[in-house]
């Protein structure tokens, strides 16, 4: 069994001739032609998208997963402490009005 890897166009638009899998010298398991339209290689799965270990994607998932976490706790502190903030300034504000000491007169009347 063999697969065709059509010639193509990779990232620095340079011409990639087209190959055969299994390609001479490489994986005799790898009969099928994979990858994208700038990038294709020979594989032993027809389901494999990227040219690396499944090990390594698991790999960076962790890691993104650890990252994303990370600033979620950090944007959920910043959120209650903005929260805790809002009610101390709100609960603090004195409910009377204060005295200032001047009275109120209605412009415009004079009194002799």
């Amino acid at each position: 069994m063999s697969a065709e890897c059509s010639s193509y166009l990779n990232a620095d638009k340079v011409l990639v001739s087209g190959f055969s899998c299994p390609r001479t010298g490489g994986d005799a398991r790898a009969v099928y032609c994979c990858g994208f339209q700038d990038v294709k290689y020979c594989c032993d799965d027809p389901h494999s998208f990227f040219p690396y270990e499944h090990s390594y994607m698991w790999w960076l998932s962790v890691g993104a997963l650890v990252g994303l976490s990370i600033a979620a706790v950090v944007l959920f502190a910043f959120i209650i402490t903005v929260c805790v903030l809002c009610y101390l300034f709100i609960s603090t504000k004195p409910h009377s009005k204060l005295d200032t000491g001047l009275s109120l007169q209605m412009a415009g009347k004079t009194s002799c």
